[in-house]
């Protein structure tokens, strides 16, 4: 996957929120945040949870997901990791090497990381899920509630091809019902 320079710019991780309490650990292929500001649908979650923006594009963001799941210990409250399609997969692989930190692995369009018609999203998302099982079914078995909470649709609300964006209103709303955040 090639990165756009402008992408890149801007700091590798926006954090917003109190750190003490839940998080909420975002891992985005887009590089949202380059002002150092949390997309503006994410903001209202900053104020019960702390939110870890990692755009990747700009360096040391997966890095920076490491370090904080592994510095999680058991009397942390609940971290949640959100990934899309291009991270899908590292996103697995992030939380299995720190079995048991993250309550939740939610993923938006995780088979979309090459070409995925919209109308084609949901099936793939499943098959994705499917390839994934032995990963996923021991993640669960740790505690790890994790799930495919947003997909790509040929609705006009989505006008991009998946993965559907981390910022986008169907998937913070995905995100809210799963944490329970009203």
């Amino acid at each position: 996957m090639s990165i756009d320079p402008a992408r890149s710019e801007g700091p590798s991780v926006v954090t917003a929120g109190d750190p003490s309490g839940p998080k909420i650990i975002v891992l985005d292929p887009a590089g949202a945040g380059k002002r150092d500001e949390l997309p503006a649908t994410w903001r209202p979650l900053a104020e019960t949870r702390a939110v870890f923006w990692c755009r990747v594009p700009a360096g040391g963001a997966l890095t920076e997901a490491d370090d904080l799941l592994g510095d999680a210990g058991p009397a942390d409250p609940e971290i949640a990791v959100v990934a899309s399609g291009p991270f899908a997969a590292e996103a697995l692989q992030l939380v299995e090497r720190h079995r048991g930190a993250a309550t939740h692995l939610l993923l938006v369009d995780p088979a979309s990381d090459a070409f995925l018609a919209s109308g084609d999203a949901l099936q793939a998302n499943d098959a994705w899920l499917a390839e994934h099982d032995d990963v996923v079914s021991k993640l669960r078995e740790a505690g790890t509630d994790v799930r495919v909470v947003a997909s790509s649709t040929e609705s006009p609300e989505d006008r991009v091809p998946p993965p559907l964006p981390l910022g986008h209103p169907e998937v913070v709303t995905a995100v809210r019902s799963v944490l329970g955040v009203d």
